[in-house]
Order: C-alpha cells, then sequence, then structure tokens
C-alpha cells in the first residue's frame, strides 16, 4: 500500500513576487527557493515549520498543463493550517488583510478564523480550542 509522505499545496499567482510579499512579509513564513534566483520569479516557495507552499506564475503553469488555459485563479478549497496562538495571529492579522470568516470556536473544538490571499486563495487558520 503506499504511503505519503507529504503534501505541498502547488498555488498558481498572478505575480509570483505578490505572493511572497504576502506570504512572507504579511502571514510571517519563510522565504524558500526561487526560479529563477533572481526577480521576475516563474516559481517560489515558503515554509514554515512543516508546512510548505509553492507559488507557480499563472501564465507559465498553462505551458506544463493545459487544462489550465482560460481558467480563474483562486480555489472554491480553503488551506487549513494549525497553528498555536490563533487569537494572537488573528489580532496581527487583521489590520493588513482581508477576513473571510471571523473568528469563532466552532462545535468541533477548533477555534478558527480563514483570511483571502491576494490571488483569493481562502486560508483558514485554525488551534484546538482549550476544554473546560
Amino acid at each position: 500500500m503506499t504511503h505519503f509522505t507529504k503534501l505541498t499545496p502547488n498555488l498558481l499567482v498572478a505575480s509570483v513576487e505578490r505572493s511572497l510579499a504576502f506570504y512572507v512579509g504579511t502571514l510571517g513564513f519563510e522565504r524558500g527557493m526561487t526560479v529563477p534566483e533572481a526577480s521576475p520569479f516563474a516559481f517560489a516557495s515558503v515554509t514554515s515549520g512543516a508546512i510548505e507552499m509553492f507559488f507557480n506564475d499563472a501564465a507559465g503553469a498553462v505551458k506544463e498543463y493545459p487544462a489550465f488555459a482560460g481558467k480563474p485563479i483562486g480555489a472554491t478549497g480553503t488551506l487549513f493550517i494549525e497553528v498555536e496562538g490563533v487569537d494572537a495571529l488573528h489580532d496581527r492579522l487583521k489590520p493588513a488583510v482581508k477576513i473571510v470568516m471571523p473568528i469563532e470556536t466552532k462545535f468541533y473544538g477548533m477555534r478558527e478564523f480563514a483570511i483571502e490571499d491576494p490571488d483569493g486563495y481562502v486560508i483558514t487558520f485554525a488551534e484546538r480550542a482549550p476544554t473546560t
């Protein structure tokens, strides 16, 4: 049986430079590799702990994946990232990002909120709520 070892979202974006600035400067990820090494970038990655994300220039990605031609950037799914200190993260990000789901404790025991990145991808940040 196959053993899956890692999931890395690979997002198509309008501007790799803009995505890097948002994920590094606003969200606090670390910059990973870029292709090429200097701007303008066709590809870049960011990391934080075990999390890694890729950004591909949408125009260039169509060459590898012709099925993407004419499709809008963004997704109807969300990226779900578990964090420690979700309330502090919410307070830090609130003035700088578009909050699309307010922070609240869900019935399933997670405290979470969601934002929208510059390309319309929705990112939910969550933390297990303390039990009383």
